[in-house]
Formats: structure tokens, C-alpha cells, sequence
């Protein structure tokens, strides 16, 4: 496409991204972060009780990828579940999952955010084709009577701006009353549509919102808070967000530069290079934060 490593990085904040191999897909990446993140939890996978697996590309409409993932890994006392929500999918699923354990319905659960964008991009739209990568990344929620872990979420949504962010699903069967948007020269079309000014226009204004006043249901303050860790879909985003919040970008985590936006993987994957760097200390106040299409969005206080 007409664009240069340059345009990309000053306007994205992109350097690099990865792309699955044909042998992958969002289910072995999702496997794949789950294990990783048992091993550290110490938890085998027949403990397990919840699974859920935040997508917006599965391999099937059913059976689930969370299903495919408890089969993979043998967890076979979990329940398993799809959870679609586009970029903040895993903070809708972070936030789920919490209030599962906190009502005694389960004793822990693995949140998964698992993509594979590079499917469902059309490779000759430069708006967005040079932002979205693959990967995943897995949490481990356990029930404790120590104090911590996630005080509070806040989920909003405003389905009147669908527009601006979609992908049509893929029926095989024949579709009567198909939209415009199904429709590009006259071919069905399941790639993602954006209207990035819009986006970035309308994220910047709700997501600061919805983080102070999820600090403030956790009974804290923006002084309180440690990290920002975002969805990382851009770095313009992230920079407004921050200074609209009064954050400075050293307590934000940044990893758009290294994996592009990967949707609901971005998160989880932010949460694992900051612990793996060392930057998320125990007792630390992290603030996660997304929005997506849908239009969704939201926020989750959690006690590292």
C-alpha cells in the first residue's frame, strides 16, 4: 500500500507487529497464553472452573474457541464461553469473571484475549491494514481472602456509533436483506471497516470518563494509581486518554510499538511485558482501560 515506515510510526506509534502462521489460530494462541499463565498461577488445568475467551475473530461461530481452549488444555470441570466485545473485550471479560468468583458461582477463572486480525484485514486499505496483529495473552482469577485483585469495573456502551468500527460476520447461508456494509464491488466483504478520526475523536473523550469514575467506585483517587495499562490500538489514543486523565506517560504502559493494536489481546499482553519488566509491583494500583466497536468500552481497578 501506498505508505512508508515513517507515516506509520508518527502517526501510529507502530514499529512492528506479528502475523500467525497458517498452522495457528486464535484458539492455539489463546491455548497457548492460558498454559503459560496456569504455570505461573500454579493451578492445574482440572482446577480450573471458568473459561473465557474475548475474540472477535473465532474460528467458528460454535463451538466456542473458549471450548477448543478447556479441551486443549483438559480443564475438564470449566465451564467455557466466547465473549465479544472487539478491543475491550478482555476488560468485559476481566470484569465478568471477577464478578463470578465475588458471588461464589466459581473459585477461579482464566480470562484469555486471543486475535487473529491479520484474517479478517483488507491488505489493500491503508487505514487499516498497517495497525492490527496477532497474539494473545491470559490472566488468572482466583477467590481470596487476602484483599486485592479487582475492585472495581465499569462497562459502557453506545451501539449508535457501530459505524465507525465493524466487521461483518460470514454466513454461508444466503443472506436476503444485505446491508452496504456487506457489500464491496458487488463481493461480500468481511474485513474491518474504521472511521479512525471518529474513533480516536470519541475514544479520547469516554475512556478518561469511565476510569475516573471506576477509580472513584473503587473508593480511590488518580493519585492512587500506579499504572495505566490501555488497550494499546494507537499511540495518539493512549497520549490523549493519559493527558486528558492528568496520567504522565511513565505510569502508562506502551507496547503498541511492538504488537500493533491486537485487539482483545493487547491488554493481557501489556499486563504480561510490564510484569515481565518488572513494573507491576505487588499492592500496585492498576487501572485497565479499553474501548472498541460496538461502540463498547470500560474500565477495571485491580490490586496487583
Amino acid at each position: 500500500v501506498d505508505t512508508s515506515d515513517e507515516w506509520i510510526y508518527t502517526r501510529t506509534g507502530i514499529r512492528e507487529r506479528r502475523i500467525a502462521s497458517e498452522q495457528e489460530t486464535t484458539a492455539t494462541l489463546a491455548f497457548e497464553a492460558a498454559a503459560r499463565a496456569l504455570v505461573i498461577a500454579d493451578m492445574h488445568p482440572s482446577q480450573v472452573e471458568l473459561i473465557i475467551v474475548a475474540t472477535s475473530t473465532p474460528e467458528y461461530i460454535f463451538p466456542s474457541t473458549a471450548c477448543r481452549v478447556q479441551d486443549y488444555l483438559g480443564a475438564t470441570r470449566a465451564g467455557a464461553f466466547d465473549l465479544s466485545a472487539a478491543c475491550s473485550g478482555f476488560v468485559y471479560g476481566l470484569s465478568m469473571a471477577a464478578q463470578s468468583i465475588q458471588s461464589g458461582a466459581v473459585r477461579n477463572a482464566v480470562v484469555i484475549g486471543a486475535e487473529t486480525m491479520s484474517r479478517v484485514l483488507d491488505w489493500q486499505d491503508r487505514g487499516t491494514c498497517i495497525l492490527f496483529g496477532d497474539g494473545a495473552g491470559a490472566v488468572v482469577l482466583k477467590g481470596s481472602s487476602v484483599p486485592g485483585g479487582v475492585l472495581a469495573s465499569t462497562l459502557r456502551s453506545d451501539g449508535s456509533g457501530g459505524d465507525m468500527l465493524s466487521l461483518p460476520a460470514v454466513y454461508h447461508n444466503p443472506m436476503p436483506m444485505l446491508g452496504p456494509e456487506y457489500l464491496h464491488n458487488g463481493h461480500q466483504n468481511n474485513t474491518v471497516a474504521m472511521n479512525g478520526r471518529q474513533v480516536f475523536r470519541f475514544a479520547t473523550q469516554v475512556v478518561a470518563d469511565s476510569v475516573e469514575e471506576t477509580v472513584l467506585k473503587a473508593g480511590l483517587t488518580m493519585d492512587d494509581v500506579a499504572l495505566i495499562v490501555p488497550h494499546q490500538a494507537n499511540i495518539r489514543i493512549i497520549q490523549g486518554t493519559a493527558k486528558k486523565m492528568g496520567v504522565p506517560m511513565d505510569h502508562v504502559i506502551v507496547t503498541v510499538q511492538d504488537h500493533g493494536n491486537t485487539s482483545a489481546a493487547s491488554i493481557p499482553l501489556a499486563l504480561s511485558v510490564g510484569a515481565a519488566q518488572g513494573k507491576l509491583k505487588q499492592g500496585d494500583l492498576i487501572v485497565t482501560e479499553a474501548i472498541g466497536g460496538g461502540l463498547a468500552w470500560g474500565a477495571v481497578v485491580l490490586r496487583w
